[in-house]
């Protein structure tokens, strides 16, 4: 049996039927459903079939008292958050009364009770279950939202391949066919922001497997060093020689997904020589010295202001306002190098120098990347 979306249910557990019936008679409203029981046993029956909004529980009762009651549902995850107003016509005894808030009483009433006070009790509990059923309804749509707004970007992103790369030759055709400087120029200048969209349409489909758990990775016993050596060399480029160094000790072997873990160091080099001081080489250092993990560090000279220190790593978010990226980035790595059982980690000195770490585990197992939202 289930509950109509817009019914709010509230349970009343009382042996005696003419408590129940005064109890009805005090809080009965449209859109409010009681539901009566007349044991603990029979409660938990209903708790079982029903979302309950507020628990009224008579103290005394045969069997099962309220107390017991109140134990059993905080031990079952279902009516665990069920809040519990405890009924009683006993007199006011202090260690009664903290036996009923130890079981996760939020308040007692006396018998008799005053109707208005049952009701305006009542009311509390209602409106804030409400409020959690708008406020989930809510979280439910804007997640559905936004998956669909990740698979749009997908698709756009798979079809503009195509296109992108036609004007990428294009511009590359007129480079190295033309003896024009102005043509050269407009050539180069075409082929750099093919490339940097390019960068942004892969960007966009990795976020859309992560977001959907689809990035899988393929691990494998490889040597960290070697294959940081030739993304150094492609970011760097004849014109920039010795921008960048490469320093490694110890043993640099570790298992991982060799494309992947690229994506995260030529994200953290890219970014470094983009946006750090041209007038300092950027320092790569990797430390296998460590049994267990090995370290990875890209430091280069220039800072990134503490108030975007702590967005960072978030999606859409950049330490360089407008600075022409997506600001997926630093997310994406993020992303990826803790899908290897990696941290990635961000820091900047008072010598003026901005450090990210990456600490690797050597025997990372073969995982999915996480689903953050």
């Amino acid at each position: 049996m289930t509950d109509p979306a817009d019914t709010i249910n509230v349970l009343v557990v009382d042996d005696i039927a003419q408590n129940i019936a005064a109890v009805a008679s005090a809080i009965a409203r449209p859109g409010l459903r009681l539901l009566e029981a007349g044991s603990g046993t029979e409660a938990l029956e209903l708790l079982l079939r029903h979302e309950v909004a507020l628990a009224l529980i008579d103290v005394r009762m045969p069997g099962m008292d309220g107390f017991e009651l109140a134990e059993l549902m905080r031990g079952v995850e279902r009516s665990r958050g069920v809040p519990i107003i405890f009924m009683t016509a006993a007199s006011q005894d202090p260690m009664r009364t903290f036996k009923g808030y130890e079981a996760g009483a939020v308040d007692f009433l006396h018998k008799p009770f005053d109707p208005r006070i049952l009701r305006s009790k009542v009311d509390v509990f209602v409106e804030l279950f409400a409020q959690r059923r708008r406020l989930s309804e809510q979280l439910l749509e804007l997640k559905n939202a936004l998956r669909l707004n990740e698979m749009f970007g997908a698709v756009l992103g798979h079809d503009l391949r195509n296109p992108l790369h036609a004007i990428a030759l294009s511009a590359e055709l007129l480079v190295r066919q033309s003896t024009d400087p102005n043509v050269i120029a407009l050539g180069e200048r075409i082929r750099g922001s093919a490339k940097r969209m390019a960068r942004m349409i892969e960007q966009l489909l990795d976020l859309a497997r992560i977001r959907s758990g689809g990035l899988a990775l393929n691990t494998s016993e490889l040597d960290l060093a070697r294959v940081l050596a030739p993304i150094l060399d492609e970011l760097v480029g004849p014109r920039n020689q010795g921008r960048v160094t490469l320093h490694s000790r110890g043993d640099t072997t570790a298992a991982f997904d060799a494309d992947r873990l690229s994506q995260v160091f030529s994200n953290l080099v890219g970014n470094a020589l983009q946006h750090g001081d041209r007038s300092s080489p950027v320092s790569v250092s990797l430390d296998g010295s460590e049994p267990d993990r090995l370290l990875v560090e890209v430091r280069n000279r220039g800072t990134i202001a503490p108030e975007h220190m702590h967005t960072l790593f978030e999606p859409f978010k950049s330490a360089k306002p407008g600075a022409g990226g997506l600001g997926l980035g630093l997310y994406i790595a993020k992303q990826l190098a803790e899908a290897h059982g990696a941290s990635l980690q961000a820091a900047s000195d008072a010598e003026g120098y901005t450090s990210f770490v990456v600490s690797l585990p050597r025997r990372g197992l073969p995982q999915r990347a996480k689903l953050t939202l």
